[in-house]
């Protein structure tokens, strides 16, 4: 099955875990139950999970343990989905793998609907108090501010969906314009999708801008991502100043965004390491209330011709999270002045 998917974590696994289904049922949990559960995910990860050879390594973990009796004593639906997880992680090590349980049932992956590509057919999909919740909200647009007359700030903390996003992400650009130097605050950003990232990142450059590729192990196609040509918003351009804050908390989409932004040389990273985990992610059922998020296709630079899974993305210039947008203001002004250190420049 080919389904490409928006990874907005806790949309993605609402619809996966049939949240607005009936209330939730008793669930028995017994041998034949585990075995299932073990066999589909096997199956699951041999099947997509993005390096094989890894997949084929967590299938002789998953085996040994069941020959071991370890997942026989377990009754509870949560305990076993941890368990397993936990096996998977010590031979993985994939930020984004997760197996989990739910109490109401899962549904079918070919009964649920192809990620929505417009604003119409989201809100055909999403249950109607999630949907009143996220169109009332900021849609992850937390802050545009003047931090002086000609510096500006942009915090962002998620990169939803690019036809809800795209509104946003024009009044904000629009609004920060006239600055020039900025600073993108993606400190608590936990990532959404990468359509969104193109859409930002075009913004910040002047010319048609190829970003990243992303491969799928099913269909081994690789898709190319690029800056869009005609944007909602004034362009700021690829000749002003950009810093970004990041950290531990930046993860994902937002890391798509800082080791992209770095690798073209168009802005300065501040902070501390990213989360580190780049590859796109999906969930399969695994039985009427199990299912597993498999990390099923790889980011890959055309750059540095790899991505920043397990390791993060270092930034340019240390600072703790507290203190990272007090550096970033004081080298942005003096680069502004023409004050700052060849060292300090960055990019």
């Amino acid at each position: 099955m080919n389904k490409k998917w928006i990874v907005i974590p806790s949309l993605l696994i609402l619809t996966m875990t049939g949240a607005i289904a009936s209330p939730p049922e008793t669930v028995e949990l017994n041998r034949a139950t585990q075995l299932e559960v073990v066999d589909a995910l096997v199956a699951k990860l041999n099947a997509y999970y993005v390096f094989p050879d890894k997949a084929k390594q967590a299938e002789a973990v998953l085996r040994q343990r069941q020959r071991e009796g370890k997942y026989d004593g377990i009754t509870d639906g949560k305990q076993l989905a941890k368990q397993l997880s936990d096996d998977i992680d010590g031979v993985i090590h994939d930020k984004h793998m997760l197996v989990d349980f739910s109490a109401r049932p899962v549904p079918s992956e070919d009964s649920m609907p192809p990620p929505p590509q417009t604003r119409a057919e989201w809100e055909k999909q999403v249950p109607p108090a999630v949907l009143q919740r996220v169109l009332a909200s900021n849609l992850g647009v937390e802050k545009v501010d003047h931090l002086s007359p000609n510096i500006g700030y942009l915090q962002i903390s998620s990169f939803g969906p690019v036809f809800l996003v795209s509104e946003k992400f024009a009044t904000a650009m629009n609004e920060l314009a006239d600055t020039d130097g900025l600073i993108i605050d993606l400190r608590n950003n936990g990532g959404g999708g990468g359509d969104s990232v193109a859409l930002l990142i075009s913004y910040f450059v002047d010319e048609r801008t190829r970003l990243n590729d992303t491969w799928e192990r099913a269909t081994n196609i690789t898709t190319q991502y690029w800056t869009q040509d005609k944007l909602d918003g004034k362009r700021y351009g690829g000749k002003k100043p950009v810093l970004i804050l990041a950290g531990p908390n930046t993860k994902s989409a937002a890391e798509a965004f800082v080791y992209t932004m770095q690798a073209l040389k168009r802005a300065t990273v501040i902070g501390e390491r990213t989360w580190g985990g780049a590859h796109a992610a999906r969930p399969y059922r695994l039985g009427d209330h199990f299912y597993a998020v498999i990390p099923s296709r790889r980011t890959i630079s055309p750059i540095t011709h790899t991505n920043w899974e397990g390791v993060g993305v270092i930034p340019d210039i240390a600072a703790t999270p507290d203190n990272a947008l007090a550096v970033a203001k004081d080298l942005l002004q003096r680069r502004l002045q023409g004050t700052a250190a060849p060292g300090d420049a960055g990019h």
